[in-house]
């Protein structure tokens, strides 16, 4: 019975490996446009540069007790989920400078952690005291 178990999770696995790893491509595309975003235009609004380092970190594959399999699926998670984490920062951070204001309440919605800072949907006064004049101004 354990052979069966073994053999239809490889079965699984190999069925499956084509959709997750083919996501390399599209991942490692958009990464290359958001450091380029980021490195570009940040500057020019003054936000500060967003560490790498402090958001994508691999190094399970140095572990000594993982197959060679298992090191090659540690290095696509900590780089993939790594740079997801790096662009909600850079995404996050461009939105506070362009938008600095909490979406509407909603039971359903789960606003993201940085929304906290941000104004509330109906706060017009300050949203104008605050960024009124400063973000977009030529529309």
């Amino acid at each position: 019975m354990k052979y069966i178990t073994i053999k239809h999770r490889a079965f699984r696995h190999f069925l499956t490996a084509p959709l997750i790893f083919g996501a390399i491509i599209p991942i490692a595309i958009l990464d290359l446009y958001i450091e380029i975003y980021h490195r570009f235009s940040f500057p020019f609004y003054r936000i500060p540069y967003v560490k790498r380092r402090n958001y994508v970190k691999i190094d399970r594959h140095k572990l000594s007790y993982l197959k060679p399999g298992q090191k090659i699926n540690c290095i696509y998670c900590g780089y993939s989920n790594g740079v997801f984490h790096y662009w909600v920062k850079i995404l996050a951070e461009t939105e506070k400078y362009f938008c600095s204001v909490k979406h509407k309440e909603d039971k359903n919605y789960i606003p993201p952690e940085h929304h906290k800072e941000f104004i509330d949907y109906s706060d017009k006064e300050t949203f104008d005291k605050e960024y009124g004049s400063k973000r977009t101004p030529f529309l």
